[in-house]
């Protein structure tokens, strides 16, 4: 009962250590998800409106790309911008750039897959209609996009939930420096293996509280489209 009376006081007093972690972890998460729709929506679009050569192949690739260990991707990102790596002049290692590039990498292939399985089954149908009334491809994308848009939200808010939650790449690519790339899930880790619960029970309170309330907001959205 201590440890959860700690959590809520750290809550509730204001620790900075808290705080930082929760808005660093906002803020990378929700960059990485940020930069993930912008790149992922438009290409999952593409691959589930169209037909082309060797999508069977390229879909097959991106689902394996979804169970790629995070460490993984972290290995490799930190091996290019270590000093001595390709990428090492950039001096992006152990900032949270370098994690937001990082989760942006994980968690586009789960954009592009989820967007390309909520097109697909209406991508005929839609562009028949729109090419019918002399709809541009612009228009007529947005317009498959507006038409599986619940499909394309739950892509954007898996992508963030599997940025926040990352803890492996996290911690090799931002170093877990505190008050700087220390984020809830590296926190968590780091807390629990001294033995110190507090700090970790508050943080996963609050990890619990934002993906309670995305996915409360989510299934509002998908109740009232059910009324329209």
């Amino acid at each position: 009962m201590s440890s959860f009376a700690e959590a809520w006081n750290l809550l509730i007093s204001g620790d900075a250590d808290t705080w930082s972690a929760i808005f660093t972890s906002l803020h990378v998460s929700l960059l990485a998800t940020g930069i993930g729709a912008l790149i992922g929506v438009p290409i999952g679009l593409l691959i589930g409106a169209r037909s082309f050569k060797g999508k069977s192949v390229l879909t097959v690739f991106l689902h394996t790309l979804l169970s790629v260990p995070t460490v993984v991707v972290g290995l490799l990102l930190y091996l290019m911008f270590t000093r001595s790596g390709l990428l090492g002049g950039l001096d992006l290692l152990f900032t949270p750039a370098l994690m937001v590039i990082g989760e942006t990498i994980l968690i586009l292939p789960m954009m592009i897959v989820f967007t390309a399985s909520a097109v697909s089954p209406l991508a005929a149908e839609v562009l028949e209609t729109t090419a019918s009334l002399g709809a541009g491809r612009l228009r007529s994308g947005w317009t498959l996009l507006d038409e599986a848009r619940l499909g394309v939200l739950a892509a954007i808010v898996a992508g963030f939930g599997r940025a926040i939650s990352e803890v492996g790449a996290a911690f090799m690519l931002g170093g877990n420096i505190r008050g700087h790339t220390r984020t809830m899930t590296t926190s968590i880790a780091l807390e629990t293996s001294k033995g110190e619960f507090g700090l970790g029970l508050a943080l996963a309170f609050i990890l619990m509280l934002i993906a309670y309330s995305i996915n409360l907001v989510f299934y509002s959205l998908q109740q009232q489209s059910r009324t329209i």
